[in-house]
Formats: C-alpha cells, structure tokens, sequence
C-alpha cells in the first residue's frame, strides 16, 4: 500500500533538523505528490525513505510505491513513479539500460559507491574447500554444501526471485553441481548465514556490497569468470560454455545510480535538483542498512538518525 505523509516545511525541518535553503524557498512548484519508488531491501528502503523527508522538508508531499526491482523501470519512465535512488548494476543492468534507450526514462547520474552481487561464503568455509574464492574450487566442494533436498548436489541459498537474478541459468551454464534456491526475503538470507555461522557449517548464499554484513561476518565473495560487455548475457559463442549464455558471474566493480522519470526536472525542478546531487558512498549505503538490521529500528527511526548523522551531506544536496 502507498504511503502517504502530508506535512508543513516548518514541522518536517524541525525534525529533522535540515535548515531552510534556496532550493526549498523555490518548492513545491506542484500540489501534487512526487512518487518514490522503494524496493525490498533494508539499504534502499531506508535511503529513499531519507530523500523523502529531505523533499518533504522542502514543502513537496511525498508518496512511496512498493515496486519489483525489474518492473520498476518502465513504471519511472511512463511517470506512474518519479524516481529510484539505488538501481544496481549487478541485478538491474538489462531493465535499466532498456528502459532510457526504448522507454525514455532518464539515467540520472552515478553514485561514488561501488557495487557487487553475487555468491558469497564465510571465511571459515576456505578450511574446508581448498582454493576459494575460484568458482572451480567450489564447485569440486559442492557436496558439503548439500542439504536433504539437493543432495548430493550443494545447495546455493539465492536471493528473492523478483531481484532479477537466475543463478539456476548459471548453474546449467558452467554445469556446476549446484542447485539454486531462491529465498522469499532477504531476512531469510540472514537467517540462513546466522544459524550456518553460530554451527560453523559450509554455506554459500547471494550477497552484496555495500552491505551491513561486511561489518559483521569475514567472508568472501566467489570469483566466476568476468563478464565482458553484454557478451555473457546475450552471445553464446562468449566464453566457457559456446552453447549458452550466463556463463559468467556479475561485475566486480558494478555501478550504483539513479533513475526518473523524464517529466521531474519540469514539473518538480527543485527536487530534480537534489536527485541530481544525491551522491551516495559504500559507508553510507552500509550504515543505513545496519541500523536496521542490526541495531533494530524501523525504517523510519533509522531515517531519522541517518539525517541527523548526515547534515553536511544534506545540506549538500540542496546547494543551488
């Protein structure tokens, strides 16, 4: 269900402590609400949660719109949501870079934060499989990740199915003795990591970074050969497998940006303004996640304390 929060410039700076600037003084330039879009993941539901109450500071109302991570494009482009603050190059590459070219959505700019997906195990799992983190040495150790419904294949605990990643596809690509099973949740992930570590049994799941578990667990991500372009995804006769394509593992490096809707630079200039210089940073990203998953506030505790942490950073965004 859509959120909606109306409330006074003067009330939503008190609280959250963000000083009046020219770009507020020009706002709102429209009655209507602008429409962010919040994806199932700690880190961007906190942050988009954030930029709303930077804009509704500044006057706007502000509504969040629950969207699947794939969809979510095409909606931006067609103005039915306004803008996504954390589009990811590992899961979202394809959706993304298909809805500027065909759809008119507007790529609206890089954070400094660099990215990675993809199959991650605990540092002491290296014990017992010589040769991590090479895919090829994982995959020689793929029994003692077996549970009872995959043995005696190795079980791979891979993220919500609405993040865009078939790692089933990757599996039958590099023929691994894998089978990959998507989790509802990303809690669930966690859970799974927590219950393997308290034992200090083998386990390998979907992570990220920016992320809050770095702080938390050692750990490696698994190196799969790089991808080159869109070779991978698109040409067969590209690497390991010249039958198939997705024989590859994500970026190593991936990209982290933003994407609007074409209409906000005109009808919300002074919002436009602030995504555009929206810029977040590995730190930050992480320590919006950890303050709701492992500190256990809400969303919107965490929003709070991330603006009151962050007012140079704010303050920032809103420099005409």
């Amino acid at each position: 269900m859509i959120k909606k929060f109306l409330t006074t410039t003067a009330a939503i700076a008190l609280a959250a402590g963000i000083s009046m600037s020219a770009a507020q003084a020009a706002a709102p330039e429209s009655d209507d609400p602008i429409i962010i879009v919040q994806n199932n993941w700690t880190s961007q539901l906190v942050l988009s949660t954030v930029v709303g109450k930077v804009l509704q500071g500044m006057g706007y109302t502000v509504e969040y719109a629950p969207s699947d991570s794939q969809l979510q494009f095409k909606a931006i482009a067609d103005g039915d949501m306004h803008f996504q603050v954390e589009a990811w190059e590992g899961s979202m590459k394809g959706a993304f870079e298909k809805a500027v070219a065909e759809d008119g959505m507007v790529d609206a700019g890089t954070h400094d934060a660099k990215t990675r997906e993809e199959w991650w195990v605990p540092k002491y799992v290296a014990d017992k499989c010589p040769g991590l983190p090479d895919w090829k040495a994982l995959d020689k150790c793929a029994e003692i990740f077996a549970v009872a419904e995959t043995a005696p294949k190795g079980r791979f605990v891979g993220p919500p199915a609405d993040w865009g990643k078939n790692y089933a596809e990757r599996v039958k690509a590099l023929k691994m003795n894998f089978v990959a099973i998507n989790v509802g949740q990303a809690a669930t992930l966690w859970a799974e990591l927590d219950a393997a570590v308290a034992k200090k049994e083998p386990v390998v799941l979907f992570n990220w970074t920016p992320n809050y578990i770095e702080a938390k667990y050692e750990g490696m991500f698994i190196d799969f050969p790089e991808p080159e372009g869109d070779k991978c995804a698109k040409d067969p006769s590209w690497g390991i497998n010249p039958d198939m394509v997705n024989d590859c593992g994500a970026p190593r490096s991936g990209w982290l940006k933003k994407a609007a809707w074409s209409g906000l630079a005109d009808k919300f200039p002074a919002a436009w303004s602030v995504l555009q210089k929206i810029n977040f940073t590995s730190a930050q990203i992480a320590g919006a996640s950890l303050l709701v998953d492992v500190d256990g506030m809400s969303t919107e505790e965490a929003a709070d304390k991330w603006i009151a942490d962050n007012g140079d950073v704010i303050a920032s965004w809103k420099k005409m």
